[in-house]
């Protein structure tokens, strides 16, 4: 596989060294990108990285993931108005390890072929700098000049910024030439990739190998990732979605892929998943002969589910959100997580029951009617019944008299009744 060709289809290069091309296809190659470990998991927005080094691997090269646990203390200033909040080394640690557990799904640390991927934390070797260490080994190779060339310098200390500049974030693109150095020096690695808000300081890297170590190494970065209407990707109204499924059900991530546009949604299937060129085009003529079916959308957000968590959570994934429609059973509400649960009926009526009525096996009619004002009355409530319009838990209810019991409460705690076809409350027990 040629990597830059792979990468050109899917639209993945927004800027390449000369020379990069030829070196890959010239011999196996280590290539790096840096993972900033300001939480313990990725989020969406990382994803075209995991996949530049997936597709790197792929094509037979060594594909070298750094934890940023120096430049983390730091702050990249790239694309930031601001400078953020430093992390302490526990911290750091701990999402290190995070990071390392779901890069796992994606690249092949374990066997024994000569381009197995690596994983480097960069404070295991900035750690031994000392101050003046660092400037007399590392500073005077690269001028100031250079540095305030750099966009990211630029927007900081121009007209537009209040705040400018600490002196410790003008270093960050030092610090993350002195990885590049040491990555080439020590694992003979000669390209760093990114996202191209990156370029100024991947090329201070090389150029740093270039005065420094009288070495040749490259850049390629791909585009930042944008959505059709304008919005940032990556995000929704409750923030980020992320890749750990405590933080971001299985549900809610198949939904952000399932959701997103035609337009997104034919990019995307090229950045995001693996499929070949073929198989993508065939998706997508398959899809436009009947759009309103969204099955671009759907092939898309069971690739990336699947993925990043298992074929189960997909599934699990799909019959949750056949809930909404009708299609759901009990079965499929008891084997719910209580997240996933939550996601599905989020902004559903919530009544607040003791636990006491229920083990009191509480009538349904009077633990909707009056224990909680689903009906306005219990009478409403048995037309409702006569008529076949009430469930509970997606079983529809014959006799209003029956008792409710412990038994019947899903993840031990909530109990779904529903009017109708779309109507939707849940009572909830402590």
């Amino acid at each position: 596989m040629n990597f830059v060709e792979e990468l050109k289809w899917r639209g993945m290069i927004h800027d390449i060294m000369p020379g990069t091309e030829e070196l890959l296809n010239k011999e196996m190659t280590s290539g790096y990108i840096g993972f900033d470990p300001t939480a313990d998991s990725l989020h969406i927005g990382h994803m075209v990285q995991v996949m530049l080094l997936m597709h790197f691997q792929r094509a037979g090269h060594t594909p070298v993931a750094l934890v940023g646990g120096a430049t983390g203390m730091i702050g990249d200033p790239s694309g930031k108005s601001e400078e953020r909040n430093l992390l302490d080394e526990d911290s750091l640690r701990k999402n290190q390890e995070g990071i390392k557990k779901q890069l796992s799904k994606f690249l092949d640390f374990q066997s024994d072929k000569p381009n197995r991927a690596i994983m480097v934390n960069n404070y295991d070797w900035m750690k031994e700098y000392s101050f003046l260490g660092f400037i007399r080994e590392i500073g005077k190779h690269i001028t100031v000049n250079y540095m305030m060339s750099k966009d990211s310098v630029k927007k900081r200390i121009g007209s537009e910024s209040k705040e400018g500049m600490s002196f410790t974030e003008f270093s960050y693109q030092l610090v993350q030439g002195t990885d590049f150095l040491h990555l080439y020096s020590n694992y003979g690695c000669r390209l760093q990739m990114g996202g191209s808000d990156q370029w100024g300081n991947i090329v201070t890297g090389t150029e740093l190998i270039r005065r420094k170590a009288g070495g040749e190494a490259y850049a390629l970065t791909c585009p930042l990732i944008t959505k059709s209407d304008g919005t940032k990707f990556g995000k929704t109204e409750s923030g980020n979605v992320w890749l750990d499924a405590d933080k971001t059900t299985p549900y809610q991530f198949y939904q952000f892929w399932l959701n997103v546009s035609d337009e997104d949604a034919e990019k995307y299937i090229k950045i995001f998943t693996i499929l070949g060129k073929e198989e993508i085009e065939s998706v997508i003529n398959e899809h436009n002969k009947a759009p309103h079916e969204r099955f671009l959308q759907k092939r898309l957000a069971e690739e990336v589910t699947v993925m990043v968590h298992s074929r189960n959570d997909y599934e699990g994934a799909v019959e949750a959100s056949q809930i909404l429609f009708g299609k759901g059973t009990t079965e499929t509400l008891q084997k719910m997580s209580e997240g996933t649960f939550l996601s599905v009926f989020e902004g559903v009526p919530v009544f607040d029951v003791n636990r006491d009525v229920i083990k009191s096996r509480v009538s349904i009619a009077e633990l909707c009617a009056e224990k909680s004002q689903i009906f306005a009355s219990k009478g409403e409530l048995r037309r409702l019944v006569q008529g076949g319009g009430l469930s509970l838990n997606k079983v529809k209810i014959e006799n209003p008299e029956m008792p409710v019991t412990e038994e019947m409460l899903l993840n031990n705690k909530y109990i779904l009744v529903q009017k109708g076809k779309k109507s939707y409350f849940l009572i909830r027990v402590s």
